[in-house]
């Protein structure tokens, strides 16, 4: 099967077909969703080795996550898939196991094999980022640095849903639980979470601090929480909110009797945890996608303008770990 095949089915040219799965950015939206289509559902897969002889690109391009075994990274790179996979393009993936050093050795070695890289989340400075972006092709998935192109979650507006839920059920004092030091996203959450301060000011914040984004990050922040009298906490995510769940029980502490808990990214597990976990998330699937077709663009014309995208809405989804508030802690040492 050949290229021409597809194109006489789709009724199109051969060249029109060659741009399809080669530089999608120059072709119609309807006569590109046509031949993908078509392509698809003919089994059809272009020759990487021979496409990368005549226009001088690989047909790769690179994914790099901080931990591909987090549910939120491992969405996003089925979107990555997905939409390369639509665009005729095949997918690194490499795992930086949550090590900035080791994130930016990953992206400079990839970039002499792939014709562009997507980095998730990356924990590096600012200034190493930017000395990547200079050396290589490169778009960001939830981080803003400088110019690079990159695709954004509206922090402000996820957290500023979960802080009013927490208010309209009566919390005033609210605590937040942050992930990495070096993630843009906890920084991001925890300045979301003081803008809506700001503008309610009978809310009053706690910062337990900065945690490791699993579970285990959860737990250790649990003693924290009921030390400092919140009656409520935001996690930087679900993984550190079930950690949350798992040390409050152990406390003895009732949730949400006691203490409301709410999560971030709205994960699977999230509606099976007990009790389930009430939780802010965004189609992360789709910022998977988003950040291949800005890098795909990219690689079509280097001088393009950066476009940042503010259009992944977060939602929230309330379940049992949210009740309105008690002026009466009750738990056990």
């Amino acid at each position: 099967m050949s290229a021409r095949d597809v194109a006489r089915v789709a009724g199109v040219s051969v060249s029109t077909v060659s741009r399809a799965l080669s530089r999608p950015g120059e072709v119609a939206p309807g006569t590109l969703a046509k031949v993908l289509d078509t392509a698809r559902g003919m089994g059809y897969r272009p020759n990487l080795v021979a496409r990368g002889l005549t226009t001088g690109r690989t047909g790769l391009i690179g994914l790099v996550v901080p931990d591909i075994e987090n549910p939120f990274f491992a969405s996003v790179t089925k979107g990555v898939q997905d939409r390369a996979r639509a665009a005729g393009l095949a997918v690194v993936i490499a795992d930086c196991d949550e090590d900035p050093s080791r994130e930016a050795d990953l992206v400079r070695d990839m970039a002499r094999q792939v014709d562009g890289i997507v980095v998730c989340s990356p924990r590096s400075p600012d200034e190493v980022i930017e000395d990547l972006a200079r050396e290589s092709t490169i778009v960001l998935v939830n981080r803003r640095c400088g110019q690079i192109p990159a695709v954004l979650i509206d922090n402000l507006a996820g957290v500023g849903l979960a802080l009013e839920h927490l208010r309209a059920l009566g919390h005033r004092r609210i605590a937040y639980a942050g992930g990495p030091a070096t993630s843009w996203s906890t920084r991001a959450r925890w300045a979301a979470a003081q803008a809506f301060a700001t503008a309610h000011p009978d809310t009053d914040l706690v910062d337990l601090g900065s945690f490791a984004p699993y579970v285990s990050g959860g737990v250790a922040a649990g003693d924290l929480l009921i030390a400092s009298g919140a009656s409520a906490v935001l996690a930087y995510n679900d993984l550190v909110a079930f950690g949350l769940l798992d040390r409050l029980a152990h406390r003895g502490v009732n949730v949400p009797g006691d203490i409301s808990v709410v999560g971030v990214d709205n994960i699977p597990m999230s509606a099976l945890v007990s009790p389930a976990l009430t939780s802010v998330g965004i189609p992360l699937v789709n910022c998977g996608r988003a950040g291949v077709d800005l890098l795909v663009a990219r690689l079509r014309d280097p001088q393009t303008p950066p476009t940042h995208h503010h259009d992944l809405s977060f939602q929230l989804v309330v379940r049992d770990s949210t009740a309105p508030h008690h002026t009466t802690l009750r738990h056990t040492a």
